[in-house]
């Protein structure tokens, strides 16, 4: 037990046990620094040293991309990136083929290569089935046409008042030549304009549509209701860009010209305007 004791106190007395670590200039031998150190000062000093280099070279490595470089720690970050970034990717191609697939159908249209909506030819052969046949009015459209009814049911305004308004700016709604004039004693309460094929159609006014659909006699076309009681109507087109409740601007195209309807015989635009329940001459609104 003594010799355990002792070897106990010898050893602890030779790590505490100080030596004296002394720099002297060589030329006069004078001593310039010294040091007193024990064993177990330089064991801490070294563990201190060891320390505060690996939480150094810990520190740098967390925070700068050198991480990416450990084996195994670029999985699950990465990983996740790579997911993310595939999952934008097929976004991207997927809006950029819809894009490509609208323009090249809408190239199509414009060129005249392509045929009507599929959905247009539905209604085309069930019109070849039954001629009487006529798209269903909705219940909003039936009442709107109702109450319209009633109150012009009893207006004894002449058809052929002209009505002046300053400051409205009626756009023409296709460039072309008119083939037919306004002729109420006929029952042509409109003029036809023939023009290019596959010619945009614009609205003469800002307005909302009110009804767009297909008629036997009329062919496809669209009716505007637009501010101060007038009304538009564009007929025999073949496609129809806006639908039944759409807001549309001046000049904004609605339509595409064509030859649907009983009453066409070629391609044109038979374009209406009425004011207040009575038709009007478009031509003395618009210079054509």
């Amino acid at each position: 037990m003594a010799k355990k004791s002792h070897k106990k106190s010898t050893f602890w007395k030779r790590i505490k046990f100080k030596y004296k670590l002394s720099f002297l200039n060589e030329n006069t031998l004078e001593e310039v620094f010294s040091l007193r150190l024990s064993r177990l000062n330089g064991i801490l000093i070294i563990g201190l040293f060891g320390f505060i280099l690996v939480a150094l070279t810990s520190f740098i490595i967390i925070n700068t991309p050198i991480r990416n470089y450990l084996p195994g720690y670029l999985d699950s970050e990465v990983r996740s990136e790579m997911m993310s970034q595939a999952l934008n990717t097929d976004s991207l191609e997927q809006a950029m083929a819809s894009q490509s697939l609208y323009l090249n159908n809408l190239g199509g249209i414009l060129r005249g290569d392509k045929k009507i909506d599929s959905i247009r030819q539905i209604d085309s052969v069930k019109r070849n089935i039954d001629p009487n046949f006529e798209i269903k009015k909705s219940r909003e459209t039936e009442e709107f046409m109702k109450k319209y009814e009633d109150e012009e049911k009893y207006n004894l305004t002449s058809l052929s008042e002209n009505v002046k308004f300053s400051g409205m700016s009626f756009y023409k709604p296709v460039k072309g030549m008119i083939s037919s004039h306004f002729d109420a004693k006929q029952k042509h309460f409109g003029i036809d304009i023939v023009s290019d094929p596959k010619s945009s159609i614009l609205a003469t006014l800002e307005g909302t549509v009110i009804f767009a659909g297909y008629d036997p006699n009329a062919g496809y076309f669209i009716q505007l209701q637009h501010s101060n009681g007038f009304i538009s109507i564009y007929k025999h087109n073949a496609m129809l860009l806006k639908r039944q409740g759409d807001r549309v601007k001046s000049g904004e195209a609605i339509a595409i010209i064509g030859n649907t309807g009983k009453l066409s015989t070629g391609e044109h635009l038979h374009f209406e305007l009425w004011y207040k329940g009575s038709p009007v001459n478009p031509e003395d609104y618009i210079v054509f």
